[in-house]
């Protein structure tokens, strides 16, 4: 473990999803105490897109930004809304340049799949259809977002492929829970690490399928035919319970003919990115920051 994370590691909760509301309550709890992110350089607006339900969204326009990503936050498809993503997601904008998009989707257990895969898919269309009004080249939108919202983006991309939909420029998938099997080393043995273990990934999937079978739209990695994709930034942290699903995802992606920048972070855990005071984590948010602006970029 990196010493400058482990320092941080008995101030970090247990990992535990058995309580989704009060986890809920925990979680805005740690967005709150994050620090206030700078929104000088940019217009923030909250939007609701209509949809079967209708979706919140918080949009960030960066001055002079030409492309954009619709991003998902994580959370175990049970915690996190438009406010506890807004550091990041004000983060992502200002350090990229980039229109972030950032999703209020439906929560389980109360909203099971394909809620939040729905509400996704819903906004990615918007984005498209609303591209001059965003300010936006069309030809130049990325899905993108972390633990469970990187499941859900590399679902949508998936989606979009399968039905001819808007055309996504990349998937930016940090740490992304695609596998609802569990049945990769790094799942099978990660049972005590700090924030995610194999009980709350266990609990995490209980909570979005329910007794519904997962398909390749609910865990990515169940999908047969990875060709025709976008391009795509995959990042994993070493402690975390997703990372053999995560490499073993992107090298079926370069297998299929997608080009794929992965990055294995030594040393990391499942969301340690939080703890910005660590070199690694500095690290780790200004390169998501630059593989986006690298991405969009003429």
């Amino acid at each position: 473990m990196d010493p400058e994370l482990e320092a941080f590691i008995p101030l970090f909760p247990r990992a535990d999803l058995t309580d989704p509301v009060a986890e809920r309550k925990n979680f805005a709890g740690l967005a709150a105490a994050a620090p206030a992110p700078d929104t000088a350089g940019m217009e923030v607006e909250d939007r609701t897109v209509p949809a079967d339900a209708d979706v919140p969204v918080r949009i960030y326009r960066p001055h002079q930004a030409q492309g954009a990503i619709v991003w998902l936050h994580g959370g175990g498809f049970v915690m996190g809304d438009v406010d506890t993503e807004h550091p990041w997601a004000a983060r992502i904008a200002e350090s990229s340049g980039a229109v972030v998009i950032s999703v209020g989707y439906r929560l389980a257990p109360e909203h099971r799949f394909p809620a939040a895969f729905d509400d996704a898919y819903a906004v990615l269309n918007w984005t498209a259809e609303h591209a001059a009004e965003l300010g936006i080249d069309p030809g130049r939108i990325a899905v993108g977002g972390h633990s469970a919202g990187g499941g859900l983006a590399a679902a949508v991309a998936l989606r979009a492929r399968d039905q001819q939909g808007p055309s996504i420029r990349y998937q930016l998938l940090n740490q992304p829970g695609l596998d609802d099997r569990q049945e990769t080393w790094s799942a099978r043995h990660f049972t005590d690490t700090p924030w995610m273990n194999r009980d709350k990934v266990t609990a995490s999937w209980g909570h979005y399928l329910g007794s519904t079978p997962a398909t390749p739209y609910a865990a990515p990695a169940r999908a047969t035919d990875l060709s025709g994709l976008p391009p795509a930034y995959i990042a994993t942290a070493e402690f975390c319970p997703n990372r053999d699903e995560d490499i073993t995802y992107a090298l079926r992606l370069l297998q299929a003919g997608v080009s794929v920048e992965l990055h294995q972070w030594p040393g990391t855990f499942h969301g340690s990115q939080a703890i910005l005071s660590a070199e690694v984590s500095q690290r780790q948010i200004a390169e998501l920051a630059a593989v986006l602006r690298r991405a969009l970029a003429e």
